[in-house]
């Protein structure tokens, strides 16, 4: 297994199907060690959310969007978000991605909580906001807030995701 740095980037971002698509800015975005995205919107959770053994009887919190002011920022006090990201990800059969959040946001405070990104996956991902700051959080619309990490394997593996976030948020 190896970690993609942006030596590789250019040929998985040039391609037919990139790696990362709708980058507003690669120049800023590509970094050494991994692909940045950016804020599209953030959501209020609305109502519990339930995790069961089988994936029918499963049902994530709903959520409420909140609206950017009219200079493109956000007040956010402390509490638990959604956020969803301008980026488009497709991920390779033989890789996978973690994200890790931006050393400026935790320095203010807040973090974002990522799932594992599977081999195969591809659309628009969400991500849970959390601001522990008491003070709160202004985020400006399309800021930088993680960076994806990429690995390869040797080769592709088996079975790739196939589950119920497969093409989310795609035709927003």
């Amino acid at each position: 297994m190896q970690f993609l740095s942006s030596n590789e980037f250019n040929e998985y971002l040039c391609r037919e199907k990139p790696l990362v698509e709708a980058m507003a800015s690669p120049k800023d975005q590509v970094q050494p060690n991994g692909i940045e995205l950016t804020l599209r919107e953030v959501s209020r959770l609305k109502s519990a959310g339930r995790i069961a053994v089988s994936n029918k009887d499963r049902a994530v919190s709903e959520t409420e969007k909140i609206d950017f002011d009219e200079k493109g920022m956000v007040f956010l006090p402390k509490g638990c978000y959604m956020v969803l990201f301008n980026e488009i990800t497709n991920i390779d059969p033989d890789m996978f991605a973690f994200a890790r959040v931006r050393s400026s946001l935790l320095r203010s405070g807040a973090t974002i909580q990522t799932a594992l990104w599977d081999s195969g996956y591809s659309g628009r991902p969400s991500a849970l906001l959390v601001v522990y700051n008491e003070s709160g959080i202004y985020l400006e619309k399309n800021a930088r807030v993680i960076q994806l990490v990429f690995y390869k394997f040797d080769s592709p593996v088996n079975a790739t995701y196939n589950g119920a976030y497969q093409k989310e948020n795609i035709h927003r």
